[in-house]
């Protein structure tokens, strides 16, 4: 009788682990990252022929957090190399995620909780990831770094303003590529260790925000509990990136934060995705003086297409923000910053750009004037910022 409860009791916990590696993380994966609609897109003509001579770049998708490859089309969330491809996509940042507090809101988070450490354990990570956001960070890295290996040049990673200058021309013949760069959500990925900057730098880091859905000793968050500005530890951290050409992103950050940043500011920031308030108010999204605050550094603005950033469902809501950020900056200084799998629903896929493309002659923006919207803004901006080599 004992033997048969001990092997029930390991059957079941056999059975109790092939739930959690098997089965929780595509669960998770597919109720969080979920699209309204589904191909076939219904584009007019005149955008579809414009979007097929755009170079169109994003800069923001969380990918890299779920276990599904980038190199295959998957039925579940936003963006693969396959869709990338069909959507045209030339440059696709990738920003590592590296801790979520539980009850997670846009208001106010306590850093208390850690979702992603379970995220880490169900999916397999390596045990040092368990406890270290600095190594949750180098294995998002690493996946990147290795799926670009296999994929046969399909996935072209860029580091330096070298790179993309030799992407940008090969691009000119071959659209059948897609560039890759790698941001961070949030410094406490440094682990409290100001030195871990040069170890994720030359894991291929070019963006790093101070924070992300909490405040840290960084700064403060726009949803954290204080929302205070830069500790002086974060001002050293500005002063690190700056030297090392890494480009800083004020996506999350607390107006305090935001006013500190470009207080010292000596090369453009940006926001890598973020709605605005005069479209979609509330606290997650940019004011006017913060949106032309990050243009006079020269920075480019991402616009995000989930509802908490565009207040809509569509394709016409991200172009209502771009146009009103267009109108309030310049349209030198806005750009697309998805958020693509980013536990959020979005309106399509990467499959599916064609749709902003659309909006936005709609909205009367002239054929010039979305080259630079859909990836023009973000490619100048990181051929002058990126270290050369």
């Amino acid at each position: 009788m004992r033997r048969k409860l001990l092997y029930a009791g390991l059957a079941l916990l056999l059975l109790a682990l092939g739930i959690l590696f098997f089965v929780v993380p595509g669960y998770v994966d597919r109720s969080m990252n979920r699209v309204l609609a589904r191909p076939l897109y219904h584009p007019s003509e005149r955008a579809r022929e414009l979007h097929k001579q755009l170079l169109v770049a994003d800069f923001h998708a969380d990918t890299l957090l779920w276990g599904r490859s980038l190199l295959r089309r998957n039925s579940t969330g936003h963006v693969d190399l396959p869709r990338l491809i069909e959507g045209n996509v030339a440059f696709q940042a990738f920003t590592i995620v590296t801790k979520v507090p539980s009850g997670l809101n846009i208001e106010r988070n306590e850093d208390k909780g850690d979702l992603i450490r379970w995220l880490a354990l169900a999916q397999r990570w390596p045990i040092a990831s368990w406890t270290s956001l600095t190594e949750r960070a180098l294995y998002q890295a690493k996946r990147l770094n290795q799926a670009a290996a296999d994929s046969g040049g399909k996935l072209v990673l860029i580091r330096t303003g070298d790179d993309l200058a030799r992407y940008v021309k090969q691009r000119a013949t071959d659209q059948s590529n897609v560039a890759a760069m790698l941001g961070i959500e949030g410094a406490h990925a440094l682990d409290g260790d100001l030195n871990h900057i040069d170890v994720l730098f030359d894991a291929g880091v070019r963006m790093m925000a101070p924070t992300h859905f909490f405040d840290n000793d960084i700064g403060g968050s726009a949803a954290g509990v204080n929302k205070t500005g830069l500790t002086e530890k974060g001002k050293e951290m500005v002063r690190r990136m700056e030297a090392k050409h890494m480009i800083v992103d004020l996506a999350h950050a607390s107006a305090r934060t935001i006013d500190d940043v470009l207080a010292m500011a000596t090369r453009p920031v940006v926001v890598s995705h973020t709605g605005v308030k005069g479209t979609c108010d509330n606290s997650r999204n940019l004011t006017d003086d913060q949106i032309k605050g990050i243009a006079r550094t020269g920075g480019v603005i991402g616009i995000g297409y989930w509802d908490t950033a565009s207040c809509g469902t569509d394709g016409a809501a991200i172009a209502r923000a771009i146009r009103y950020t267009a109108d309030i900056a310049g349209v030198e200084h806005v750009g697309l910053g998805s958020d693509f799998d980013g536990a959020v629903t979005e309106p399509f896929d990467t499959s599916g750009l064609v749709e902003v493309t659309d909006a936005l002659l709609e909205q009367g923006f002239r054929d010039a004037e979305i080259r630079l919207i859909m990836g023009g803004n973000i490619l100048r901006l990181l051929a002058a910022n990126l270290p050369m080599q």
